[in-house]
């Protein structure tokens, strides 16, 4: 079979199906901003540098080959190592242009919902071919997570599982992986029940704690992998030292940056070499479509991932990315507000007396351990050096599993769910739901956590669903959910599915009274 395609991608064939994860190369911040551009044109089109925007330039395939095997099966992501910070990422998830050669240039990026492409004849093949191996519409979210992130490429899957999954398969038989010891309850799942058949070994670890990094660090450990915060507990990781004890072992860094997302957090930037995001929760922001991310700024990284994805069969299917490009373009406005909100209720969370722990980044305890709040003022600094805010999600105890469970049973305007990240409010007990696959006797997680998930709403409103949860949970009814109205509420007045205690006051009273 012959297949015109490009020198550029002809000289890089050989490496592509085989591609080792080294250790000990250079991991500097901005080494991609070191390396010499490609100036052939890419699988993707060259890109312009003189152009105010990113426009792909039409394809030009000058070459044929030979060996049909040898022929890429994906196109080569594109990169913005030319292009880094030009706008902040709020412009830049409203302004991309995913389709910037489309004729017709339509506002919104078509969705290319197609399995097949036609190829030019039975010698030449064009861009794409099959939608497992690359789509147009999968492309422009891609190139777009890449931008925010800061990365060389990323990569788009059908789950944040399937992401996760995926970056273990970097890995092989007798390698060593350390994960932080607070971790969402399926990535446990997937070290504990997956990685040990692969002949990978697996350290949980409290990785705010370098100094126990440093010990349980060794030359078989190729990957570090954490959360910050860290689900639920919100527990920070000082992402630029652990990079540095990375660095000096050749291991690799990971962090799973979903609870923030890349409006807050560029985790790239700071060093590390993985970042992955479950698409499902900020980035898709609406609670209608399951995703997940991998974007690396090394080069070699993201070959291994692009093979993974085309070769697993895990790419984001196009309709999917399709809505994640249009729940993009309200991130930055839907973080904004729900932070501000998450405030309120951290605020109002303070001085409520059944509540006994709070864990939330965006508020510090002052040096006292024995206070409500969890995060301490080293931990709240390390988090505003390495992030623009915190973030809309927290976690309290209340000392009692039974009271937890009625306050998240009596929410009306929270809804239960295992999710966050959407732009209503959810709420949910980890120890139930999102951790339930952590057998009992290894979570570290109290019993009574529950965790909050703070949407867009109303903020009034919002709070006042969770004053009215706790009046319910005080209440002598035994099935909280069978209340009508609040408690507290005399019988002559309505009965409302929110009763606003605020009711008629200004946004500026509100605020004074939390």
């Amino acid at each position: 079979f012959f297949r015109l395609t490009t020198f550029a991608r002809w000289r890089t064939m050989n490496q592509w199906r085989h591609i080792p994860i080294t250790r000990g190369r250079s991991r500097s911040v901005d080494s991609v901003s070191s390396r010499s551009r490609v100036s052939e044109p890419r699988a993707f089109g060259q890109i312009s540098n003189g152009s105010p925007t990113d426009w792909i330039a039409p394809h030009n395939y000058s070459a044929k080959v030979e060996n049909y095997n040898e022929v890429p099966t994906f196109p080569e992501r594109p990169h913005f190592e030319h292009d880094r910070n030009k706008i902040s990422s709020h412009t830049l998830c409203v302004c991309f242009d995913g389709c910037p050669n489309d004729p017709y240039h339509p506002a919104s990026m078509p969705i290319y919902q197609t399995a097949t492409f036609v190829q030019p004849s039975v010698t030449e093949f064009g861009p794409y071919d099959y939608t497992r191996s690359g789509n147009p519409t999968r492309t422009a979210v891609e190139t777009l997570v890449a931008k925010l992130e800061g990365a060389y490429a990323a990569f788009a899957f059908t789950s944040g599982m399937s992401a996760l999954a995926t970056l273990l398969h970097l890995f092989s038989s007798g390698d060593e992986i350390i994960a932080c010891s607070d971790l969402y309850g399926g990535m446990h799942r997937l070290l504990t029940q997956v990685c040990n058949r692969q002949g990978i070994k697996v350290k949980f670890i409290d990785t705010t704690k370098l100094s126990r990094v440093e010990r349980e660090i060794n030359k078989n450990t190729v990957l570090i992998h954490v959360e910050t915060p860290s689900n639920p507990l919100m527990r920070v990781t000082d992402l630029r030292k652990l990079s540095e004890i990375c660095r000096k072992n050749g291991s690799l860094l990971s962090v799973d940056a979903t609870m923030m997302s890349p409006v807050l957090l560029q985790p790239l930037k700071l060093g590390v070499d993985i970042v992955m995001h479950s698409a499902t929760k900020f980035l898709s922001g609406h609670s209608d479509t399951m995703a997940g991310f991998l974007a690396s700024s090394d080069q070699d990284i993201c070959k291994r991932i692009a093979f993974l994805q085309n070769a697993e069969g895990t790419a984001l299917a196009p309709f999917d990315c399709w809505l994640l490009l249009r729940g993009i373009k309200t991130l930055a406005l839907r973080v904004e507000r729900a932070q501000e909100n998450a405030r309120h209720v951290a605020n109002f969370l303070a001085t409520q007396s059944r509540v006994k722990k709070l864990h939330f980044v965006g508020m510090h305890n002052n040096g006292d351990s024995e206070a409500k709040l969890s995060v301490d003022p080293k931990s709240y600094e390390i988090h505003r050096s390495q992030s623009k805010g915190h973030p809309c999600v927290l976690s309290f105890e209340t000392g009692d599993v039974k009271f937890s469970q009625r306050i998240v049973d009596a929410c009306q305007l929270f809804k239960i769910t295992v999710s966050f990240g959407s732009c209503n409010s959810l709420v949910e007990m980890p120890c139930t739901l999102s951790h339930a696959s952590i057998p009992a006797e290894k979570r570290t997680l109290p019993e009574d956590l529950i965790r909050l998930s703070v949407g867009i709403e109303d903020p009034r409103d919002i709070v006042d669903d969770l004053a009215r949860a706790f009046r319910c949970a005080a209440s002598n009814v035994e099935d909280v959910r069978s209340i009508k109205g609040d408690p507290d509420m005399p019988e002559e007045m309505p009965a409302t599915p929110l009763a606003r205690s605020n009711s008629g006051s200004s946004m500026d009273n509100f605020e004074a009274s939390v």
